[in-house]
């Protein structure tokens, strides 16, 4: 169950990071047409933000799998595997995981509120999908919050040898 759930996770960061490379030919785009003809397209410059939320939203769970976020290793480099499993395991389950579902609560009315209105743009020529955008928030803290169990259950085995 473990290593299908990373899998999926890995899969869906890796397809995410696709994601990059459309932002940065939208920017390119958009520059050209800003600079070279003088059009300015508000779709084009909303979507690099859509982009850009999805990457790091959905980004989390693959950073976290693959232990590429920020940390501090003044002290945590010089620990033994079982005491990084040990400080991971913790981290993971008294802090990451009650942070995961206080996002889902809080974030739950607010998403389903846009739903309702089906939210779109506030520019009259912008992306219509504002919903889709928010609708990321609670839909990371899970895949987070399913990564970090992932882990967790990882740090436990390691601590029982």
């Amino acid at each position: 169950m473990i290593d299908r759930l990373d899998r999926i996770i890995d899969a869906v960061g890796r397809a995410v990071a696709w994601l990059n490379l459309a932002m940065v030919g939208i920017t390119c785009v958009v520059v050209t047409l800003r600079y070279a003809f003088e059009i300015g397209t508000i779709f084009l410059q909303e979507s690099v933000v859509y982009l850009h939320g999805t990457v790091f939203l959905v980004g989390l769970s693959y950073t976290l799998q693959h232990d590429a976020h920020v940390r501090v290793d003044i002290i945590y480099s010089r620990l033994s595997p079982r005491t990084k499993a040990l400080v991971n395991g913790l981290g993971h389950t008294l802090l990451l995981m009650p942070l995961c579902v206080a996002i889902v609560v809080f974030s739950w009315d607010y998403t389903i509120s846009t739903w309702t209105v089906l939210e779109g743009s506030s520019e009259v020529a912008g992306v219509p999908a504002v919903f889709l955008l928010k609708t990321l928030i609670p839909v990371s803290a899970v895949l987070l919050f399913l990564q970090a169990g992932a882990l967790g259950w990882r740090d436990l085995r390691i601590l029982r040898g």
